[in-house]
């Protein structure tokens, strides 16, 4: 087995899963089986109870797994299927160290950070690494160099490095290339001062990841080279941009893949990027625009719904469609004019989340999608809240809402499930992971799916009152997906209107470039033919 593990020094954010994803593509392309594993030092058990302004956005696995959202770019990049044991977590490693104590693991032993911790930490990466039968275990871990919670992890990759050799185990160390605006040039001491302190920790990177604004200047890789003690071929430039999918082929051009494979003494056959870059390609060369409206309530942050944007770029590509988003915070729809802000929109999106801040503005953007038929996709609430609209506005149920959001209302269209009742925990407790869904045929979904069974992601404690759903289909909104047994709502549409489609499951988490979600596809397509009818 053989390990990449990539860190990260000066700030976070600076892109490191984005790094690894794309390592993890590189080595893919020539025809290597490979895993990751993000490393999450913070005391959670898993991303599920924190909030999208905390962490970003929680991704959510076939196994039900409440994940850091680096493991969505894993999956994209890799096009692959991992699960919760990819997302090591401090209150993981120490729950387990702890549970084993208390049964008598140790014999009496007094239980220390090293080696107990750093064993267990080593013992999770091989087990998940072997299982996965890959060939490369790329491991990316959180946080920045220096972090205090961060060092048992390190000290427990130094301990691997040891324990496997240079060429089973490669370190790649990404860090921040400032440019001081008075002078113009480009400073390598905030990188020297955090190479300084791995090595301080036992650990000497062989490759550095300079993220930067712009390409690094040659004077700036040898000083970096000379100062940080590696080979001038292994300090990569990793400038800003116009797609995250361009960098694998921007690594690729200065001879990452080839450093990589000589380092680990690998010779896979040779291969190639030509189906990625025909994807960016797309990405890069529209031939039309659309503008999409993001109605979320943690816009503050945009992690908090990045699958989201990359399912609409996936399916956008294969429609050599531009896709400009227009992000609205849901609580200023509830004091704003509607059309005033959707007077340019081709398509709505409303996404998931929890608690009743920013959901009647929620349901004014569903009835403005219905009302003036502008394409509509809502997903989890999103679903949840098109049915509350149309209960309110269509039924002329008054006061109808989800007991989610009022507990007293007189209309509970949405309430809770059943084996939700009574549960006081919150950590995966709810509805979570691939779940079978049935689609009825001659739908809009059976047209965009093709196949009358699928299977998607879900991450819910709330659904559709089967006491209404009669009334509700009378008066014409449809559920045409459900569960196997007949008995949960998946999928809503109302044919009359040329896309309006929601899902109570979470259709972007399985998207990926070349293979998009096929509902973000849907909406992206409806958005085109209404900016050509609003053209003519």
């Amino acid at each position: 087995m053989k390990y990449i593990i990539v860190t990260g020094g000066v700030i976070s954010g600076l892109g490191k899963g984005i790094t690894a994803s794309s390592i993890g593509r590189l080595l893919k392309s020539r025809g290597l089986n490979i895993t990751a594993i993000k490393i999450d030092p913070y005391l959670n058990f898993d991303a599920g109870t924190l909030n999208p302004f905390e962490h970003g956005e929680v991704f959510v696995l076939d196994d039900g797994g409440e994940v850091d959202l680096d493991l969505g770019h894993y999956e994209r990049f890799l096009d692959v299927s991992l699960t919760r044991d990819h997302n090591i977590t401090t209150g993981k490693i120490y729950g387990a160290v702890i549970e084993k104590e208390r049964v008598g693991h140790f014999l009496g032993k007094t239980v220390q950070i090293i080696p107990h911790i750093t064993n267990e930490i080593k013992d999770r990466i091989r087990s998940v690494a072997h299982q996965s039968g890959a060939d490369v275990c790329i491991i990316e871990l959180g946080g920045t160099i220096g972090d205090i919670e961060s060092m048992p992890y390190v000290e427990g990759m130094r301990q691997l490095h040891t324990e496997v050799g240079d060429e089973n185990c490669i370190f790649v160390h990404t860090t921040l290339i400032p440019i001081v605006s008075a002078v113009g040039e480009q400073k390598t001491k905030p990188t020297q001062h955090s190479v300084k302190e791995l090595r301080a920790l036992g650990v000497q990177p062989d490759i550095i990841v300079a993220r930067a604004e712009k390409t690094l200047d040659p004077a700036t890789r040898k000083k970096i080279s000379l100062f940080c003690d590696v080979p001038l071929e292994a300090v990569i430039s990793a400038q800003n941009v116009k797609t995250i999918y361009e960098i694998p082929v921007i690594f690729d051009e200065q001879g990452l893949t080839t450093y990589l494979l000589n380092k680990m003494k690998m010779s896979p056959p040779d291969g190639g990027l030509s189906e990625w870059k025909d994807f960016i390609g797309k990405i890069k060369n529209p031939t039309r625009c659309v503008t999409i409206c993001l109605i979320g309530k943690y816009m503050d942050l945009m992690d908090s719904y990045i699958s989201h944007f990359e399912a609409l770029k996936h399916a956008a590509a294969e429609l050599e469609t531009a896709v400009k988003f227009e992000c609205i915070e849901s609580e200023e729809l509830e004091q704003e004019k509607m059309h005033k802000r959707m007077k340019n929109v081709n398509g709505i999106l409303i996404p998931g989340g929890f608690g009743h801040r920013g959901i009647e503005g929620k349901i004014a953007a569903a009835k403005y999608a219905r009302e003036n038929d502008i394409p509509f996709l809502g997903v989890c609430l999103g679903f949840q809240v098109a049915t509350i609209e149309f209960s309110r506005n269509t039924l002329n149920l008054e006061g109808a809402n989800s007991s989610e959001f009022d507990p007293n209302t007189p209309h509970p269209v949405v309430d809770l499930l059943p084996e939700q009742r009574g549960v006081e925990r919150k950590g995966a407790t709810m509805r979570l992971g691939a779940q079978a869904v049935m689609v009825q045929s001659g739908t809009t979904a059976h047209r965009l799916y093709g196949v009358t069974e699928i299977s998607e992601r879900h991450r819910h404690r709330y659904e559709i009152n089967p006491e209404y759903i009669d009334r509700i289909e009378a008066a014409g909104m449809k559920y045409t997906g459900r569960s196997p047994d007949g008995r949960r709502m998946e999928i809503l549409e109302i044919p009359e209107k040329a896309f309006f489609v929601a899902s109570q499951f979470h259709p972007e988490f399985k998207s990926r470039p070349r293979k998009p979600s096929r509902l973000h596809f849907g909406l992206v397509e409806a958005a085109v033919s209404h900016a050509e009818k609003k053209n003519r």
